[in-house]
């Protein structure tokens, strides 16, 4: 089956220096899941926390309501369990006190048909490093379309 991207968040490479990634599995109801499957889902303001009981939480992430829903349908902006290992989460936290990192979703994806969240370590760019990035990709498009000879 392999995978089906969902969704990425595109504002994370322009406002994240992302360290490590993780893959991490959702716990879900069943109409996010036939949400998701129709392509509708918002990462743009998205983030994780891991709690005091060393359980890693996904919060405003949005899926819309199913369309074919009943009064049973999901509550769209509610924040969602990310299934990691202990020691995944112990590792994650340890460098998030030490290096001051965050922890930011960058996709979600279908893998067999389970739903996959990819999220990493990302350390926060400043003002400057963001001018420095898009400098960068322009000059690498202009070289590519044969601008700079």
């Amino acid at each position: 089956m392999g995978i089906k991207v969902i969704v990425k968040n595109s504002r994370v490479g322009y406002d994240f220096f992302l360290e490590e990634k993780y893959e991490a599995g959702l716990v879900l109801q069943g109409t996010e899941v036939k949400s998701l499957r129709n392509g509708k889902a918002t990462l743009a303001e998205a983030f994780v926390m891991i709690d005091g009981k060393g359980e890693a939480w996904l919060y405003n992430m949005n899926i819309p309501h199913y369309t074919h829903g009943n009064i049973h349908n999901h509550e769209e902006g509610r924040k969602r369990k990310l299934l990691l290992h202990k020691d995944q989460i112990n590792d994650i936290n340890k460098r998030m006190a030490q290096k001051g990192l965050t922890l930011v979703p960058t996709s979600l994806y279908f893998k067999d048909s389970r739903v996959k969240c990819e999220i990493a370590l990302a350390k926060g760019k400043k003002l400057y490093d963001k001018r420095d990035a898009s400098a960068k990709k322009d000059v690498e498009r202009k070289l590519r379309q044969g601008q700079y000879e």
